[in-house]
């Protein structure tokens, strides 16, 4: 791959990138609520010329064509989360409750960067990029609301499909792997029904704590003696609510739970063992009715093309360097990103960037230690490093691109 001259001329729009970044950060929107993330977005894009196309209500693409030549989709998420920011930054959220703690603004600001560079360079490259904001990734809807809206018949069948995410990774880092990189996620919630009694009555009631109680213990037996140690699973129970006063025993409990999985076989596996174990405590107890579950934010399994990964590997490497791109571990958290591709039925890939104080890490590493004092993504502290982070995801987005359109 001939590396593009003209990133080169990156630092001259830096400012602006940040500037938009620090919008973005300051005015976070929750899933399916990103009207001013749009139109912030949707102003960017038509002063460089284009003509953005909203896609679901919050949804948009930029499409570039430019000659004969492949097609790539760049995707970058945009939503917010319902968190209260407590990083201490000059540019931290104005909006109480609302935070972006996982990243989003840098995914957006380092995609339109991106898109500026190639959109001012098309005698470098051939082809065309679209570049899609896709919005509600944290509640795995999304993705879907742009596919229910039409997107596969309103922008060109793309050939491949790319996204990156920062992570509480070394800072100057890349990472990419084939196969699984993010987990498919199942959430689910678990309604177990009783017989209501005064608590001083145990004997005329049917206790749904108690059926709750043995349920969250046999569920731990799921992974620990129903899954072969050498396949991955996570079982959580993330809530258990019932009652409301301490001497009435009520008519049902409800029990929040949260699967995470590398493989379609073994999800399906564990799904079963949750509704079989949940109808067995049920029925061992003499429910009165059977139990019920709804199935919610339900991500996909993000599963990287060996073919698309080596191109994208070989070209970031070529670019940055051994030392900047290394082989990822897979994420246990989820994404709906690969939902678009399966949409258009192509390949992809999906990396990592580093966005955190590297010299902990690597001391850590010395040390033969795990690094647990930087925020993971989620956390009100969650905060990555501005620079060179912002830098080094627009040159990956222009570089997994131009490996494709560059050639």
């Amino acid at each position: 791959m001939t590396k593009p001259a003209f990133l080169d001329s990156l630092d001259a729009q830096l400012d602006w990138q940040r500037e938009f970044y620090k919008d973005l950060h300051r005015n976070p929107e929750l899933s399916l609520e990103e009207h001013r993330t749009k139109e912030r977005i949707t102003a960017e894009l038509t002063d460089l010329g284009l003509e953005p196309q909203g896609i679901s209500d919050t949804g948009l693409v930029a499409v570039i064509e430019n000659g004969h030549g492949p097609t790539v989709l760049a995707r970058a998420d945009i939503d917010a989360l319902p968190v209260t920011e407590d990083t201490g930054l000059d540019y931290a959220s104005e909006v109480d409750g609302v935070m972006h703690a996982c990243g989003h603004d840098m995914h957006a600001a380092a995609l339109l960067g991106a898109v500026r560079l190639l959109n001012e360079n098309r005698d470098a490259w051939s082809g065309t990029y679209i570049a899609l904001f896709q919005p509600a990734e944290e509640n795995a809807a999304g993705a879907k609301a742009m596919i229910d809206d039409g997107l596969t018949s309103k922008i060109p069948t793309p050939d491949v499909a790319l996204a990156q995410h920062v992570m509480p990774m070394p800072v100057g880092k890349i990472f990419t792997a084939a196969g699984p990189v993010m987990s498919a996620g199942d959430s689910v919630k678990i309604t177990v029904f009783g017989r209501g009694a005064h608590g001083s009555m145990p004997h005329l009631s049917v206790d749904p704590v108690v059926i709750a109680a043995s349920i969250v213990l046999r569920l731990q037996t799921i992974v620990s003696r129903e899954t072969d140690p050498g396949e991955f699973a996570v079982v959580t129970v993330g809530a258990s609510n019932a009652g409301s006063k301490s001497n009435i025993i009520p008519d049902r409990a409800e029990l929040l739970l949260n699967v995470r999985t590398y493989d379609t076989a073994v999800r399906e596996r564990v799904i079963a063992s949750i509704e079989r174990i949940v109808r067995g405590e049920c029925e061992s107890a003499g429910a009165p009715k059977e139990p019920t579950f709804e199935y919610f934010d339900q991500f996909p399994l993000t599963d990287n093309s060996e073919a698309v990964n080596d191109t994208v590997t070989e070209a970031l490497t070529e670019f940055f360097g051994t030392e900047t791109v290394q082989e990822a571990t897979p994420a246990t958290a989820s994404e709906d990103f690969s939902e678009l591709p399966s949409a258009f039925g192509i390949p992809y890939s999906y990396w990592f960037v580093g966005s955190f104080d590297a010299e902990k890490y690597q001391a850590a590493e010395e040390a033969g230690t795990v690094l647990t004092d930087v925020p993971a993504n989620h956390s009100p502290f969650f905060a990555p490093e501005l620079d060179p982070t912002l830098e080094i995801a627009t040159k990956a987005q222009v570089i997994g691109a131009f490996a494709y359109l560059g050639g």
